[in-house]
């Protein structure tokens, strides 16, 4: 067995014993999932929309590995990162680039949010198995609310969500608790009740804010000492080492 092997199969032993020794806040019965990263790959399209978005007025485009380094708090922070400062020395040109090319983005991703976009492989089985299990399911994103609705719907037909809360105007984004807060009552648990999963320092923070249990996935965009940097509780390498954390439940 290789060393990154043995590394995942300790990690699934830690998993379980935590789970095994843990307290109640372990006996977990509800789960706020992040979208992008976690629950789907939607890196094909988002890097498609912002690069038509960027070649439009004129910026360099990026590869599918770079945008996963600029994604994860929304459409404007992508943009804000994406449009070079050096290009644009002038602030108000900038601003006024960002402005465009944010229109831009957005007008091209809602005609091709879901071409590539897919669940990671296992996901289905996993929303299936611990919906069996009875715990609770919702989706906590900083995707405008529109489109994680829309792809949910499209991608798990057959999953029953208590929430699905994206970006809209009026509900504070990530890390603030606000939404997973108001998850954990429509579910009718305390905050210690729930996991949170996600893969970016967003995710973690939140759950620490809403004082939640985190568990950071390392399928998605971010590394698992960015995770474990932000705080994260647990983490997995694999949707059958997420299942682990509810082997005895």
């Amino acid at each position: 067995m290789t060393n990154a092997g043995m590394e995942r199969k300790t990690d699934m032993e830690n998993i379980r014993r935590e789970n095994r020794e843990g307290q109640d806040a372990r006996r977990f019965k509800g789960i706020i999932f992040d979208l992008d990263g976690t629950l789907l790959d939607t890196i094909a399209d988002l890097t498609h929309s912002l690069n038509a978005a960027l070649l439009a007025f004129g910026c360099p485009v990026y590869s599918e590995e770079e945008v996963k380094r600029l994604v994860g708090n929304g459409f404007v922070s992508t943009v804000d990162r994406a449009v070079p400062a050096d290009l644009f020395p002038d602030e108000e040109e900038r601003k006024g680039v960002k402005r465009a090319v944010l229109a831009e983005f957005a007008s091209y991703y809602t005609k091709h949010f879901m071409d590539l976009t897919k669940p990671y492989p296992g996901i289905p089985e996993l929303l299936a198995e611990l919906s069996e299990k009875g715990v609770l399911l919702a989706v906590n994103s900083n995707k405008r609310d529109a489109y994680t609705k829309e792809l949910i719907k499209k991608n798990f037909p057959g999953i029953l969500f208590t929430d699905v809360i994206g970006e809209e105007e009026g509900v504070p984004k990530k890390p603030d608790p606000s939404a997973a807060l108001h998850i954990a009552e429509n579910m009718g648990f305390r905050p210690d009740e729930i996991l949170y999963a996600g893969d970016s320092g967003y995710d973690i923070k939140t759950a620490e804010n809403a004082g939640m249990t985190s568990l950071g996935v390392l399928w998605g965009y971010r590394s698992q000492q960015e995770l474990l940097a932000a705080g994260a509780c647990l983490t997995a390498h694999t949707p059958e080492e997420f299942a682990a954390v509810f082997s005895d439940q």
